[in-house]
């Protein structure tokens, strides 16, 4: 200012604005790191592809990894209501064996309980062959692909249906995520759920199909292939839902004004005229991850065609009524259905950059869910609560050795 001879307010004014766009280039730098720590969520790590190969591999050499899941003598409890059935559709390795290790492990009574793994048909020859060798000594497991289905050809059009929708919304969103639009913030940064790989997960959608993949059965857990069980869930199955279909954690631990995921308005469009006026946007989402399903009241309702309902209409609308996931039209169908439970039973966001819940929480907790681009099994999994995960983490297995998972 001195050498130029510039007055005080003309160097006042040109200070500022250096300083607004630097902040600016910060703001903008932040944006897209985020946008490319979404974009790592969708890699599959080369240790969990090594170990796919390695066990699709001992699939078709080793007779043992073959072997009937479950063995002969404890296929009936697969339909047996007096047993605990737990349902998982994953197309993850080793997420689904940390899931039923920690499931068994904090278990009261392991002996009770039947997990049902459903896949896709890649996946299957690896799922079956490692549940195969490593069996569990009191709990059954039941390891079945899709392609191993014989569903009407009307289930088979509206999954078909269903998925189209779903990528095509996903594709929309995906296609108008541009660097510009992260450049001012706004609600474009919602738009990174399109970059997320559950997105587009067949498996991820299976979920509304529950009911017809197990007609047999009358009430099951749902457990997400994210999370981890650190105790006793017996006591879930004998809850009472008071006629609802799904018990699921709406309040929070943290106390009032305070949800454990996100609000209705974080999902839902409620400018759009099809939303219903009368849902309150600041009301609380129920959490997916763990929940108790009641199939019988299920098949008596009109859920399944009513989430059919709310796609076609997203479709109609030019994918504007909520952001893309699986989670917005759930709630939508799901609406006036859904009993709460203890918040305990489940604590989220641990695959998010930060976690509110304390370590006193974490600890409580009965289910902790990793949902959010960070998951456990990625490098950019938070160090600080991955330990959770990785416990269970069968670490003198022989694939996981010479794969290196976790190194």
């Amino acid at each position: 200012m001195t050498s130029k001879q510039q007055d005080i307010k003309a160097f006042a004014f040109k200070t500022k604005a250096m300083l607004l766009g630097m902040e600016q280039k910060v703001q903008s730098a932040k944006k897209r790191e985020l946008m490319y720590w979404y974009l790592a969520s969708r890699g599959v790590p080369k240790s969990l592809h090594c170990l796919c190969l390695k066990l699709a591999e001992e699939y078709a050499v080793n007779a043992m990894a073959r072997s009937c899941l479950p063995p002969p003598e404890h296929v009936s409890r697969l339909a047996d209501t007096s047993f605990n059935h737990i349902v998982l559709l994953t197309d993850n390795v080793l997420a689904a064996s940390v899931v039923i290790s920690s499931t068994v492990e904090n278990a009261a009574n392991p002996e009770k309980l039947v997990f049902h793994i459903v896949t896709d048909k890649k996946t299957y020859s690896p799922m079956h062959a490692w549940f195969a060798t490593n069996r569990l000594k009191s709990a059954v497991v039941e390891v079945k692909g899709l392609h191993q289905y014989d569903w009407s050809q009307e289930v088979n059009v509206g999954v078909k249906q269903m998925l189209e929708i779903h990528h095509l919304i996903c594709s929309h969103y995906y296609n108008n995520l541009k660097e510009n639009d992260l450049e001012y913030g706004g609600e474009h940064q919602n738009f990174l759920e399109a970059l997320s790989p559950s997105c587009l997960s067949l498996m991820n959608h299976l979920r509304i199909y529950i009911p017809e993949l197990f007609p047999e059965l009358n009430k099951i857990v749902f457990l997400d292939d994210d999370v981890v069980v650190q105790h006793d869930i017996s006591s879930l199955w004998t809850l009472d839902l008071n006629g609802k279909i799904v018990g699921a954690v709406v309040d929070s631990w943290c106390g009032e004004n305070c949800c454990p995921g996100r609000k209705y308005k974080d999902y839902l469009n409620f400018s759009h005229p099809v939303i219903p006026s009368h849902l309150d946007q600041d009301r609380c989402a129920w959490l997916s991850g763990m929940n108790i399903f009641d199939l019988e009241a299920w098949r008596r309702s009109n859920i399944t065609t009513s989430y059919h309902k709310w796609l076609k209409l997203s479709l109609n609308s030019g994918f504007t009524l909520w952001q893309p996931g699986v989670l917005p039209p759930s709630l939508l169908a799901f609406q006036g259905h859904v009993h709460p439970i203890d918040p305990l039973w489940q604590v989220a966001g641990l695959g998010y950059r930060s976690s509110s819940a304390g370590g006193q929480i974490l600890e409580a907790a009965a289910v902790l869910h990793f949902n959010g681009p960070a998951k456990p099994w990625l490098e950019i999994g938070s160090p600080e609560v991955r330990s959770l995960w990785s416990r269970h983490v069968n670490f003198t297995n022989s694939f996981i050795q010479k794969c290196r998972v976790l190194h």
